[in-house]
């Protein structure tokens, strides 16, 4: 059987993993007033943090539509594909996966198997390196769901936004209420709840002790894991974070496998720039033919 990955471009693969590993990328709209720009093809994430910073209007997204869909999962039929493995970004922070689940019975000349990530950024690129490499392992699509599956319950991710009033104004902070009143005066915790909705959790009043405090929460992970662990350190145009980070995450964990990766427009339409992450799951370069392990401690 020849089985195809998709995914969209909020993975933020980069462009080697992306062709080494054969990999189809669904872009994800920008829009900068009537102006819209295909993420990462028609806007680089350079040049998207360059405007965020001097465009008069702030920057909306709009999901992957339907027909992009089609017209993928169409080309990779006619390229001989039998199946399709499609990972998106979650359901908690678009109706797009949803939107696809309830569209794919239209699909008729290919198998497609949709995936919830549950997440975004390098999470979701976990995700969609496992699903490639159990593909080149020659492993059924059930087989690939039920390790994407495994792999997905042991994602764990915290990040902190140097301005919250971005995820304010999209709305894609579940519980912004409570906390629009300190918008100024604080940095908080974030991470993803169990509806896979992005949560306010805790407030730091640096973005030094915020780093502290998901460092604590990694350490707590690291203690009680017995698989391997992959650490990645996500930045939105924040190298200076992100070298500080890695230098001090490297000395204290010489044994983990730790990776880089960035918060490109899409993603940065709704944290802004300077934003700082910390996610770590499974190691996928290192994932079992058979993984037992369940949900994270």
């Amino acid at each position: 059987m020849k089985i195809a990955v998709v995914t969209d471009s909020a993975s933020y693969l980069t462009p080697k993993q992306i062709t080494d590993n054969n990999i189809h990328v669904v872009p994800i709209t920008v829009i900068f007033g009537h102006q819209t720009y295909l993420d990462n093809v028609e806007i680089t994430t350079s040049e998207f943090y360059q405007r965020l910073k001097t465009d008069s209007q702030m920057p909306t997204t709009t999901q992957v539509t339907l027909g992009q869909m089609q017209t993928m999962y169409d080309q990779l039929a006619d390229e001989g594909y039998d199946a399709v493995i499609s990972i998106h970004l979650s359901s908690g922070i678009t109706t797009f996966y949803s939107n696809l689940v309830n569209y794919l019975p239209n699909v008729t000349n290919i198998k497609v198997y949709p995936f919830d990530s549950r997440i975004a950024s390098a999470g979701e690129a976990d995700l969609v390196m496992l699903a490639a490499k159990l593909v080149q392992a020659g492993r059924t699509p059930e087989e690939i769901i039920s390790a994407l599956t495994r792999l997905r319950d042991t994602i764990d991710a915290y990040f902190v936004v140097d301005d919250l009033s971005h995820l304010v104004r999209t709305g894609r902070l579940s519980n912004a209420s409570s906390m629009v009143g300190s918008l100024l005066r604080i940095k908080p915790i974030l991470t993803f709840n169990d509806q896979a909705q992005i949560v306010a959790i805790e407030k730091e009043r640096t973005m030094r002790r915020a780093y502290q405090r998901i460092k604590q929460k990694f350490q707590a992970a690291y203690e009680q894991a017995d698989y391997p662990l992959r650490l990645t350190i996500i930045d939105a145009n924040n190298a200076e974070l992100q070298q500080e980070w890695s230098a001090d995450l490297d000395q204290q964990y010489p044994d983990v496998n730790i990776a880089h990766s960035e918060i490109g427009p899409v993603i940065g339409v709704h944290v802004g720039a300077g934003t700082m992450a910390l996610l770590w799951d499974y190691d996928w370069e290192r994932w079992p033919e058979t993984a037992t392990h369940g949900k994270k401690a």
